[in-house]
Order: C-alpha cells, then structure tokens, then sequence
C-alpha cells in the first residue's frame, strides 16, 4: 500500500505579518487588488504604540488614500499648523509648518491607539482576512512558497503562502529570518514618552527641546487636544562617550529643569506612566527583499534617524510594497530579483535623505563635541529667521517633507557659510568692544574645549575610533549618494548641467 501525502493549497495569496500601519496599508491595497490576503498580528486591535504620534502632511496626504481622513473622529483631531525650537530653554525660532504644492499645509497629532486601529479597519473592510493575537515563530522555505507555523491562544496553526511580507516592527522576526540576524545596537534609537492633561500654551504648536544633556537627541511637545500633549525625548542608543542617565530620568528632569518646557507643563499632571521602545533606523546595507520575502515599515528600518519619522514611512512603504506584489502575482514571480523592484523604489525614493540624517545622527553622536554641533544649531536657525526660502527648506528636511537633496544645493551652503561667518564675526567684535579681559576669557574657554575632546579620546580610545570609521563610513555613502543625484540630474537636464559646467 503506498501513502501519498498530498500538501493542502496555499492558506492565502500573501501573509503581512504584522497589523501596524505599515503591514495594514499593505493589506488594504492588495486586498483591493482582488488577492487574498492574511494579516497578522500578535496583539489585539485597539492597541497602544508608544510614539510622538505626530502625522506629517506626507501621512495625512496617504491616510486619504485609505479613506481615513472622511471618518468624523479624524476631523476631531489636533491640528499642528507650526513649530518652535528652544535651546536651553531660550527660543530659537517659530515657523509655520513649510507649505509644499500637493500637501496639507498642516499636521496633526493622532494617538497610535486610535490611528493605528483606524488603518486596521480600513484594511478588513477592503477585504483583508485578520488573525489577531497570533505570532509567527517558524519559518520554511518550500519550492513554491512558504511554510509559517504561528502560535497563538488558540494553539498552533499552520499557513501556507507564496509571498510573505514582514510589517512587524524594529524587533521583527520576517527580518530576522531574511537576515540572519538582530538590529545591531548602532541602528537603534531609544525613545520614550507620556502624556499630560493641563498643558498651557497653543495647542496649535509642536516644540523641540535641545539642550546638552540630551542631545544628540531632543525633547519634544506635541499637543493632542487643547490641554493634552504627548511629551517624550529621544536619543540615540549608543552615543559617545557612553552615558548613564536613563531617558525616564532625563525626562523628569527636562521638565523641571527647562525653562521653555516647564512654562507649558507647570499646571499639568501626567496621565498613566512613562513608555519607552526602541526604533530601528535605516541601514542601507542591509536586505529588505529576498526570494518570497519583502520587508516594509519599521521591520525594514525605514525610520528617519535624524528626526525619528517613521509614520510616513510606514504608510508610503506600505503602498509600494503592495504595488509590487500585485505586480510580481501578475506574473507569477517571486524570487529576490523580481521583488528587487520594491528595494529600488524604496532606494529611490529615501536613501539620498536617510543616507544625509544618518551623516548628521553619526557625527554628532559624539557627545564631546556638544558645544560645536550646538552652535551650528543656532547658525542654522538664525539664518532661518530672516530668510524665508532658507527656513523652508531646511525646516521642510526635518518634517521629512522636502527631500534632502534640497539642502545640497549651492544656495543653502553658501548661505549657511555666510551665516557661520557672521555669526562668528559679530561675536568677536563684540569681545572685542568688551575689552581684553572678555578675550582673554573667550580663549581659555575654547582651548578648555579643545582639552576636553582630547582627553576624552585619551580616555575612550577605542570609543573615539569607531565614531571616525563610523563617520568616515556615512560621509562616504552620502557622497556616494551626491554623485548618483548629479549623474540623475545631468541625464534629466543635460543642457542646465552642461551650462553649470561651462
């Protein structure tokens, strides 16, 4: 007697692993498409996400796409029309936020438990088959699909499919699998965040606290309602030198020590208790597709690691991924080469800006140099005072609205160099005006300066090379990525190359 085995069909078309707003912007589209779809996730919808949960105009403008912004709680929600930044608790500068042509000249500030399951239900509603409360712990390769063995309440389950696509956060197990491996410790931002009731001050405006002990980092004030805010700080997990305070105490601290912060939150009280997560930033040496496998969202890094934006990467993520799985179905191809169309789009569309942060983020994680990338802050934002297209642009990178290509243009060095200049030239005459003894005192603070970076490389050697390598690493990819922008350009422009050139 002979036993055949017979395998069961495919459980469904694709697997998104995952429900978050990546993974189910993903399911809303290629339910649309007609393909069937399973969705996911280890939680129970509504859930909270520790975030700032600030949604850029970028965001706003995808959440039309999934018929969200008609829905009548989402009208309800705060509306950020401007910014502040502070230093030490002195203001900087306050501007709208960057209007740019095709986007909502506004943001607003939604709470993850209510976006996120927004996004989820728009996804079942589009037709998307949701398995709630399961985690995926196994994976296996067949000739013609995938093999997931998911364990839930219920017991355990097997699926099978023929595309998997990992949405399931920075500590993603689809990128584990494609991988091999965790997030390594120097891609990781640590973030964390509460909310407090009684906040004073325009519920209209987000603020950006910069002080010493928090930079490289910041803290932030995103008001939800007229007397709500989500209140957090953020840092990159290993700066250098290493520092011991803890972010919930940093945080406590701020609040009492900052002048700025204080003044918004001296009547308020907060609400439940401080969360914290970690965030995967962009690793552009990293896979995120592989043969039946594509990562989106957080699971593939795509977080801003200058700002921390990981919203709007999401939900564009979330499309493009859906776009070319539909496609691949199409014609029925699913190895690494034919996805690959996703990972071009995505190092089309974002590496030049992440590859920018990640240069920014990487030189001033060194936190001995402090005082010069502080001073560059205030150069930056004194030019932005009094020139508007300058304030835009640069205020549109941090928003993540304007591409970063914009700030490698002749105009914004030139003018951030002239404004280095007279900054640094109007200090001196006015030290000099004061006299030989403010001179004098000018100098031994900047040679203390100096003394201390030395010695603080004496003291963590080891520390202090990496950081160099680490710099020396990201200023070469983005100049790698300058020199791909200008090749693109002269190939779209060739007669306005030409006549730079000539």
């Amino acid at each position: 007697m002979v036993n055949i085995r017979i395998e069961p069909e495919f459980d469904s078309d694709i697997v998104i692993v995952g429900a978050g707003p990546a993974g189910a912007t993903a399911a809303f589209h290629i339910a649309r498409s007609g393909l069937k779809v399973i969705l996911i996730d280890k939680q129970t919808f509504p859930r909270d996400k520790v975030c700032g949960d600030f949604v850029s105009p970028v965001a706003l403008l995808e959440l039309k796409k999934l018929g969200i912004t008609d829905l009548p709680e989402y009208r309800k929600t705060n509306v950020i029309h401007q910014a502040s930044l502070y230093l030490d608790g002195k203001k900087l500068i306050s501007r709208s936020i960057p209007n740019v042509e095709g986007l909502p000249p506004f943001g607003r500030t939604i709470p993850r438990l209510m976006l996120d399951k927004w996004i989820f239900d728009s996804a079942c509603k589009a037709g998307a088959h949701v398995l709630e409360g399961f985690r995926v712990t196994k994976f296996q390769m067949l000739s013609d699909g995938i093999k997931l063995l998911i364990e839930g309440a219920d017991g355990v389950r097997i699926l099978r499919t023929k595309l998997v696509i990992g949405a399931d956060g920075s500590n993603s197990t689809v990128s584990r699998f494609l991988r091999g491996n965790p997030p390594h410790s120097d891609d990781l931002i640590i973030g964390v965040r509460a909310y407090f009731e009684g906040v004073k001050g325009q519920p209209d405006q987000a603020e950006l606290y910069f002080t010493s002990d928090s930079f490289p980092g910041y803290c932030w004030l995103f008001p939800v309602s007229e007397s709500r805010a989500n209140v957090g700080v953020g840092m990159v997990l290993k700066t250098m030198p290493r520092t011991s305070n803890q972010l919930r105490e940093l945080l406590i601290r701020l609040i009492t020590e900052d002048t700025a912060l204080r003044s918004r939150l001296s009547n308020a009280t907060m609400v439940g208790r401080i969360g914290s997560w970690p965030l995967t930033t962009y690793n552009p040496r990293l896979p995120i597709v592989g043969d039946r496998i594509m990562l989106t969202g957080d699971a593939a890094g795509l977080i801003n690691p200058l700002n921390g934006e990981g919203i709007q990467y999401a939900l564009l993520s979330g499309r493009w991924v859906s776009d070319v799985a539909i496609s691949c179905f199409q014609r029925d191809d699913f190895s690494k080469e034919s996805l690959s169309t996703y990972s071009d789009r995505v190092e089309t569309e974002l590496r030049y800006d992440m590859a920018l942060s990640g240069m920014i983020v990487q030189l001033i994680r060194n936190r001995s140099l402090n005082p010069i990338w502080l001073q560059a802050l205030q150069i930056i934002t004194a030019r932005a005072r009094i020139d508007p297209d300058y304030a835009n642009i640069t205020g549109g990178i941090l928003a993540g609205l304007v591409p970063s290509s914009d700030a490698a243009n002749l105009k914004i060095i030139t003018s951030t160099l002239e404004q280095a200049a007279l900054s640094i030239g109007l200090k001196t005459v006015i030290n000099i005006v004061r006299g030989p003894k403010q001179l004098t005192k000018v100098s031994l603070e900047t040679a203390e300066m100096g003394f201390e970076i030395v010695y603080d490389g004496m003291c963590h050697p080891v520390d202090f090379l990496k950081w160099g390598f680490g710099s020396a690493t990201s200023i070469v990819e983005f100049a790698n990525q300058i020199s791909k922008h200008a090749i693109e350009s002269s190939k779209k422009y060739p007669a306005v190359v030409n006549f730079v050139i000539n």
